[in-house]
């Protein structure tokens, strides 16, 4: 099977359980949204896991990116064994890392949600920290999921990986089934509850391969050091993707009550698209990419992130269309009923729009980092969040008086496209040509065929639905017709056109 192929049908495979995740993960918020509504305890608790995790977030995300082309450099000089050893370190390491952070989160609870939340005053600030000191032993469990995850990606085994979030979203669906949504504290407890699964289900393959556990740490191991001279550059990197996080929501806490819940659904909606399909692409493509390297085979890497941009492109580009014409829609009919109400539903509407402006930067922004990380490139990325921060910084404090929560989502788009660009051209710097005249190509067909697709959803849509009855089944058989037609359509003009991509996406299908 050729490279393309490979990853073209590796991908798919994993969008498919991660759609199957993320389909419930999607369905959990909708419940989440109709049992607490869009409101103080919605805000507080969301607050409350973003301090939860903030801290895992960034070193995890930090480990999870220099943990793979490490263990790969691994197997190619010591193979399996050598892995193993290096994964009993690496695991006995984190263990003590977030016992340590866990300690330190608990006593500094308050200070924490005082500078994520500085709108919180009385029992929303008590209530915050009081979830926040629940959720805390998610740390130690997203630390071994993604010592893992690491160890078990670049062994191509990517199927834990994929399939982690249905067991997740599952403890949370029978949970908010039953609940009569009185106790936001217990929904805390599920949360943890639901982090432990994602260790759980990649335990079998771990065993599996052959690793047992020894409660023994081997300081000299010289993977050890170098891990953590590349985890630093990426922890920064992450970091200040954290901060943006940060200032979001501590704005958002000084806006009209349910900002925070309104800019958190829309965000997990946008974050669909990306979750499905860019990270199924760079999930399997960076493994590759720390292979290709690790081999000095620049071609292949070059060939890889080609392909890899182009399958994104054809992905991200419609479905910002999509978004742009039915956010409205999509919001009411999914969420709006009981505690969420229409002032709700248009103030997270809204702010969807302003978030699927940047689909497409923030999807090819996740996949250039990748490329950075697997040629052992941590200090780019890192200076790229720097600028990232800055700018989002600075359009936040220019946006949010004249467009409120709309401004947050908005900076947050344009900041993406602007250190997109910069990426492309430090990659460009780093490696020579990277075939841009081929994407662009592809950016230029995929903007026709998703502009005609716009058109076919809109008159679908609005204009054949204005001609029935206001009936929600009917509403949302209409909308579930007009993306069919717009999605088949895209493709048969995509077809038409001749995107190469998509015939390889198609040969893998069948």
């Amino acid at each position: 099977m050729g490279k393309e192929n490979k990853v073209a049908q590796s991908a798919a495979i994993i969008a498919i359980f991660t759609l199957a995740s993320k389909g419930l993960g999607f369905f959990r918020e909708v419940l989440i949204a109709s049992k607490f509504g869009s409101g103080m305890v919605t805000d507080t608790y969301f607050v409350a896991m973003t301090a939860t995790v903030i801290i895992m977030g960034t070193l995890g995300s930090a480990l999870n990116t220099t943990l793979i082309p490490i263990f790969s450099e691994i197997r190619e000089s010591s193979g399996r064994q050598g892995q193993r050893r290096y994964l009993n370190n690496i695991l006995n390491l984190v263990f003590l890392i977030t016992s340590l952070l866990v300690i330190m989160a608990y006593i500094l609870s308050p200070a924490i949600i005082r500078v994520l939340a500085k709108g919180f005053e009385g029992e929303q600030f008590k209530l915050a920290v009081r979830l926040n000191r629940i959720g805390l032993p998610i740390i130690i469990f997203l630390g071994f999921t993604h010592v893992f995850s690491g160890y078990l990606q670049s062994n191509e085994i990517f199927g834990p990986h994929a399939i982690m979030g249905i067991p997740y979203n599952l403890v949370f669906l029978i949970y908010l089934i039953f609940s009569k949504g009185e106790k936001v504290e217990l929904l805390m407890l599920i949360s943890v509850f639901a982090a432990l699964t994602q260790v759980l289900i990649q335990l079998p393959a771990v065993i599996h391969s052959r690793y047992r556990y020894s409660p023994r740490i081997n300081l000299r191991d010289p993977y050890l050091y170098k891990t953590m001279s590349l985890v630093l550059p990426v922890l920064l990197g992450s970091a200040v993707h954290q901060i943006n996080a940060i200032v979001d929501k501590t704005l958002a806490s000084e806006l009209v009550e349910g900002s925070i819940s309104a800019l958190t659904y829309a965000n997990r909606v946008n974050d669909l698209i990306i979750s499905v399909f860019v990270m199924a692409i760079t999930t399997v493509v960076f493994p590759m990419f720390s292979r290709a390297f690790s081999q000095q085979n620049d071609k292949q890497l070059k060939e890889i992130f080609n392909r890899g941009v182009n399958i994104i492109l054809l992905v991200t580009i419609p479905a910002t269309v999509g978004i742009l014409l039915l956010a409205e829609p999509m919001i009411r009919l999914f969420f709006q009923r009981n505690a969420f109400s229409p002032t709700a539903t248009s103030m997270t509407s809204k702010a969807l729009i302003f978030y699927s402006l940047g689909l497409v930067a923030a999807s090819l922004r996740l996949l250039l980092n990748r490329v950075f990380y697997s040629l052992q490139d941590t200090r780019t990325p890192m200076i790229n969040g720097g600028i990232a921060v800055i700018v989002n910084i600075i359009l936040n404090l220019l946006l949010i008086r004249p467009m409120a929560h709309n401004g947050l989502a908005l900076a947050t788009s344009i900041s993406a496209m602007v250190t997109t660009f910069l990426l492309f051209i430090d990659l460009r710097r780093k490696i020579g040509p990277i075939g841009m005249k081929h994407i662009i190509v592809t950016f230029i067909k995929s903007t026709i065929a998703a502009s005609l697709m716009g058109i076919v959803v809109y008159l679908t849509y609005y204009k054949l639905g204005a001609y029935l009855p206001n009936i929600k089944v009917i509403d949302f058989s209409i909308l579930l017709l007009s993306i069919i037609l717009g999605a088949l359509l895209y493709f048969l003009i995509c077809a038409k056109l001749k995107v190469e991509e998509l015939a390889i996406l198609f040969k893998n299908f069948r």
